[in-house]
């Protein structure tokens, strides 16, 4: 008994290993890719209904023979066609392992046969109803029990004498279920395993191409917003002026400006919008045409107070912008500025202390009605005007220390001596030295103006 129980287990494992090599192969061939697809042609249903039919071949000519009667799936090919490929595969390999069933003979070869047929018509039935769709292993599995319950029964119903009918049933109806069951469960779990794997390929595909799309849109509002500053700073007499601007992210909120104003006088502009991204970039377009616009009709208060107005009508969402904004007479060597929350820009003197500039008035776009002073202070030969954003002294290392005041006054302070735009590039390089490998989280600009010296 125990030899006989060892070689029906080996025999089971046989066919199980079997099953798992020709459910893989199925479904990776191209008529099966292009049924998941919902491709249907006369050619890749014929090849299915072909390769399912030889499946129910394989399993007649496999069946393992248990006290007397023998256990098979030959069910297997028809009602994996069906539920897998729609009714028409189901059937044409449920007709082919029937008909094969049908040249043995024998006393069920009636329900045998009527059995085969109805479980790729069911199996299709279901995929139907399902939307062309696989049901999932769970209710394959299921409906494999059912399938072969109904086998079991057909043979109860047609094979007579019921006595010799009822000890088939009897012997073979738990073996057949489970090994039915079985089968379908392996071909259900590949082929689960294959929709998943396609359904997250197309999903990161759709993700990629979504990112490229987006990337594209980002460089687009890049080169846009870029386009904003100013493609080459004015020359004035006497003065140096140079200027740059580096967002952390695609886009970002700070911006510069250098506006021609009547009368040989130059208004320069700081900014720096409150958050960051396409939101940031967005009001910064806004707050910087308000300036422009403002700036050629006014003084600097008008100016910004006037600006302020408008900023505040159009900031539905909250934000807010600090500006420093100051209007240089080239002839009277002057500067009148408007600082609205802004960082203080350092006004270095001969002797190398710096001055700051401090706030004149509050945020833009938070009251429009808020009152702006402005100040002037006389510029000298030698001077160095330095106005910048946050990003600059709370850039961060790896250590979580701001680069801070201190370090860039001593890096203006070792280099002003330099023309303007080599002193942006020595600021510049010191922020990126002192973060080192600490990414960019705010975005960085500056501007230098110096007074040449007579």
């Amino acid at each position: 008994m125990a030899s006989t129980l060892t070689g029906i287990s080996f025999v089971l494992l046989q066919m199980i290993c079997v099953i798992v090599v020709i459910a893989y192969l199925i479904t990776r061939s191209g008529a099966f890719t292009e049924i998941l697809d919902k491709t249907f042609t006369w050619k890749n249903q014929a090849i299915l209904i072909l390769v399912f039919g030889a499946v129910s071949i394989y399993g007649t000519e496999s069946g393992i023979e248990i006290m007397g009667a023998v256990v098979n799936v030959r069910d297997l090919g028809p009602m994996v066609g069906g539920l897998a490929a729609g009714p028409i595969v189901g059937l044409g390999a449920g007709l082919i392992g029937g008909a094969y069933r049908a040249t043995l003979g024998g006393f069920t070869v009636v329900p045998c046969v009527l059995a085969t047929i109805l479980a790729g018509i069911f199996g299709g039935s279901i995929y139907l109803l399902n939307k062309r769709n696989f049901v999932g292993a769970q209710s394959a599995v299921l409906f494999a029990v059912g399938m072969e319950s109904l086998h079991m029964a057909l043979v109860l119903l047609i094979c007579r004498p019921f006595d010799q009918a009822l000890a088939i049933v009897e012997q073979v109806a738990i073996p057949m279920i489970l090994a039915n069951a079985a089968g379908v469960f392996i071909f259900a779990f590949i082929i689960g395993n294959l929709i998943t794997e396609r359904q997250t390929r197309a999903e990161r595909d759709s993700y990629l191409s979504e990112l490229e799309r987006k990337r594209a849109e980002l460089q687009i509002a890049r080169d846009i917003q870029m386009s904003f500053l100013p493609e080459k700073l004015p020359r004035i007499p006497t003065y140096d002026l140079a200027a740059m601007s580096l967002p952390a992210k695609e886009v970002g909120g700070d911006f510069y400006d250098a506006i021609p104003l009547p009368d040989n006088r130059l208004g320069l502009v700081m900014a720096d919008v409150s958050g960051k991204g396409v939101p940031a970039a967005l009001f910064m377009a806004l707050s910087r045409t308000v300036v422009r616009a403002h700036a050629r009709h006014s003084g600097a208060q008008d100016a910004i107070r006037d600006a302020n107005i408008l900023i505040a009508e159009d900031s539905k969402s909250g934000m807010f912008v600090t500006l420093f904004y100051g209007v240089v007479d080239a002839a009277q060597l002057t500067m009148t500025y408007v600082n609205a929350g802004h960082n203080p820009p350092l006004l270095f003197r001969g002797d190398g202390e710096p001055r700051e500039l401090k706030a004149t008035g509050i945020i833009l776009g938070v009251m429009d009605d808020a009152e702006y002073q402005e100040r002037t202070v006389d510029l000298s030969h030698g001077d160095l005007l330095l106005l910048y954003t946050d990003g600059v002294t709370e850039a961060i290392n790896p250590d979580e220390e701001q680069f801070g005041e201190e370090r860039l006054i001593a890096t203006v302070q070792a280099c002003r001596h330099l023309p303007s735009d080599e002193i942006v590039e020595r600021i510049q390089q010191a922020v990126f030295d002192f973060c080192g490998r600490e990414p960019q989280f705010d975005d960085l600009t500056l501007m230098v103006l110096k007074v040449n010296e007579s």
